[in-house]
């Protein structure tokens, strides 16, 4: 394969990666959305009409998404149900 032949495709391979982290952080932004209890269940029972093929991706932005908001609050309280650091 001729070397303009492999950076031509070098160059779309990386187009192509591009444009697909832009379309997951746009979809990861727009699940964001979606943070209390009703809003939640509301996609739940869109999503429960799709195959578990299908929402594989959405439902991983969507645990992700979970795990960080519990890191986040864990972090926030954890220091003051900690022990004291005051002597």
């Amino acid at each position: 394969m001729p070397l303009k032949t492999r950076i031509r495709a070098v160059r779309t391979a990386l187009q192509h990666r591009r444009t697909e982290r832009l379309a997951y952080r746009r979809l990861s932004a727009e699940l964001a959305a979606f943070q209390t209890p009703a809003e939640r269940a509301e996609l739940d029972i869109m999503l429960s009409r799709h195959s578990s093929e299908d929402t594989r991706q959405i439902r991983e932005i969507l645990n992700r998404q979970d795990h960080e908001r519990q890191r986040a609050m864990a972090g926030l309280g954890g220091s003051a149900r900690g022990g004291s650091l005051s002597a």
